[in-house]
Formats: C-alpha cells, sequence, structure tokens
C-alpha cells in the first residue's frame, strides 16, 4: 500500500512539473511573438532607449513579482507588496535624506522596514488565522498610509545621496563592457532571482514552502512548524519588496508617497503567467521573470500604439483571468 501511494505521488508530482515546464514555454514563446509584434508593427519599439525603458520596469515588476512567488507557492497571496514597496522607499528617503545617514543604512532601512510588514502579515495570517486575502488588504492599506504619514505626504528626494543612482538607473556592467548600458537595478533583479530560485529548489526553507502550498494539513502533520514558516515566507517577500522599494526610488531619484497601488496587479499577474499556480504548491522564479518581461513588453508596446492607460489595464485583468483558466485546466489534464 505504501509503495503504490509513494508511485502515485511521484506520478502525481511529475505531471505537475511537466505542467509548470509546459506553462513556462508557452509564456517564452508569448514573450517572443510579443517582441516580434512590437518590433514590426511599431515605431521606436526596438529603439535601445526603449529596450533600457522596458528593462527598467521590468525590474521593479519582477523584483515584485519573485516576493509574491514565495507567498502564492505557499498558498496564500499578497495584495500588499505595491504600497509595502512604497513605504519601504520613504523609509530610505527618511533614513538618507533627512537623518543623512549613509547609504548601507539607508539600503538596510528599506529591506528590514519590509521584512517587519511581511512579518506582520504573516503573522496575521498564521496565528490570528486571519485569511491571506483579508490580512494583506489590511497591510496595504497600512502601508499607504504610513507611506504618506512618513513622508508628510510629499515626495523624499535624494540629491543629497549622489551615489543613490548606482542602485537603478546607472550601469555599472557598461565599464566593464562598453555600450552594454544595461541598468544596475535590472541585474539586481536577476541576481535577486538567482538567490531565489535556490532558496526555492535547494534549501529546506524552500522545500517546507512548496510542502505548506501542497497540503498544509499533511506537513503539520508531519511535524513541520507551519505558523513558523509561513510568518518567515511573508517576511522574506517583504524584504524583497524593500528591493523593489530601492530600485524604483533610486530610479526615480525621490520616494513617492503616492506610489504603490496597482503594482501588486501586475506583480502577481507575471507571476500566474509564468506558471505558478494560484492553488500553491507549484511555481518557478524563472517563470515569474519571463512574465514579468511580459507584462512590461505588453504594457510598453501598447502605450507606444497609443493605446489609452484605461485600456492598457483591462488587458492586464484579461491576461490574469485567461492565465489562472488555463492553469485550472492544465492541473486538471495532470
Amino acid at each position: 500500500m505504501t509503495d503504490l501511494t509513494l508511485d502515485q505521488a511521484g506520478k502525481t508530482k511529475s505531471a505537475l512539473v511537466s505542467t509548470s515546464t509546459l506553462q513556462k514555454g508557452v509564456a517564452f514563446v508569448v514573450l517572443i511573438a510579443l517582441l516580434v509584434f512590437f518590433s514590426v508593427f511599431t515605431e521606436n519599439f526596438a529603439a535601445w532607449n526603449n529596450v533600457v525603458n522596458i528593462m527598467q520596469a521590468t525590474a521593479v515588476n519582477g523584483v515584485l513579482g519573485v516576493a509574491v512567488t514565495f507567498v502564492i507557492i505557499s498558498g496564500g497571496i499578497d495584495l500588499a507588496v505595491g504600497t509595502m514597496m512604497t513605504l519601504t522607499a520613504v523609509m530610505a528617503g527618511i533614513i538618507l535624506t533627512n537623518l543623512g545617514m549613509p547609504l548601507p543604512l539607508g539600503i538596510l532601512g528599506a529591506m528590514a522596514s519590509g521584512a517587519v510588514m511581511g512579518a506582520i502579515s504573516g503573522t496575521a495570517v498564521a496565528k490570528l488565522k486571519i485569511p491571506p486575502f483579508i490580512a494583506t488588504l489590511g497591510m496595504m492599506q497600512i502601508a499607504r498610509g504610513l507611506a504618506l504619514v512618513f513622508s508628510g505626504t510629499r515626495p523624499i528626494y535624494f540629491n543629497d545621496t549622489p551615489n543613490y543612482g548606482l542602485i537603478s538607473p546607472e550601469s555599472s556592467l557598461a565599464l566593464l563592457i562598453p555600450g552594454l548600458e544595461i541598468p544596475n537595478g535590472v541585474m539586481i533583479m536577476f541576481i535577486v532571482a538567482i538567490i531565489a530560485s535556490i532558496i526555492l529548489n535547494r534549501t529546506l526553507f524552500g522545500r517546507y514552502i512548496f510542502a505548506l502550498g501542497s497540503n498544509e494539513e499533511a506537513a503539520r502533520l508531519s511535524g513541520v512548524n507551519v505558523d513558523f514558516w509561513k510568518i518567515l515566507t511573508y517576511a522574506l517577500s517583504g524584504l524583497i519588496c524593500g528591493i523593489a522599494g530601492l530600485i524604483i526610488s533610486s530610479r526615480l531619484n525621490s520616494a513617492q508617497p503616492a506610489l504603490g497601488l496597482g503594482y501588486e496587479l501586475d506583480a502577481i499577474a507575471a507571476v500566474v503567467i509564468g506558471g505558478t499556480s494560484l492553488s500553491g504548491g507549484r511555481g518557478t522564479i524563472l517563470g515569474t521573470i519571463i512574465g514579468a518581461f511580459i507584462m512590461s513588453v505588453l504594457t510598453n508596446g501598447l502605450r507606444i500604439m497609443g493605446v489609452q492607460e484605461e485600456w492598457k489595464i483591462v488587458v492586464t485583468g484579461v491576461i490574469i483571468i485567461v492565465a489562472v483558466f488555463v492553469d485550472i485546466m492544465l492541473r486538471r489534464r495532470a
């Protein structure tokens, strides 16, 4: 009986892995198709300046997508990633501009504040048994309000921190390879993605994240401290949001306290498009990065074509619905 159960579990896992690989493959094909379409039918889409804009937009959405990926794989959801990103940027502004502290302290402050907010959301979910949707919706409003309160509703500029531009818009790679001016923010996104992939696939923490999303009760009965690992998952998500806050504030050279709403939608869309299941238990960081590039390319291409912002939001919503529907169909088939 045990051998039969193990065999069935192995077949199920194999089927889910094949489904995830198929979704990543489809997402990659869609990305290539979009690049070809906009390059052929729109002007200046393939211009280097526009390519840089796409990469910079993807850097923010990609890092937020990585943060959401951890939570969704664990069986939860995080609607606060956009406003947490904003609050962490404001915290960096307070530390660097208002208090005049060194750059490393501003970076640590942004990441630490994100981790604390994530841990609070995780505690509300794990200990208070509040549904993730409600807990993170509340945190979204809390982070949004605190960003406005701490900043006095005014942007905080980083003019007195000249090296702040090194985080995102400037290119250190161009110093090594002249002409290859890829913004540092994009390189940070790839570094975050690599580290996140290692955590998910090569560590005990990653295995517990998948276990929580696959069958939380089974993990609990197996002796796993479900509450601890769930809180840690949300805390890690918040910390990564802090990195996104540093990237976007460096790109704008300011912390904009009213920014943030809507970013969670793009991040979740990138995660779902990349093959991560909203039911939990399955997903990859590579798929999320591909999904983030799809969202950036689509948004940029539609803007160049003159499509109004309102319709771009509609397209994003349709993409999420279609991606979830495809996920459901593939899971049933698996």
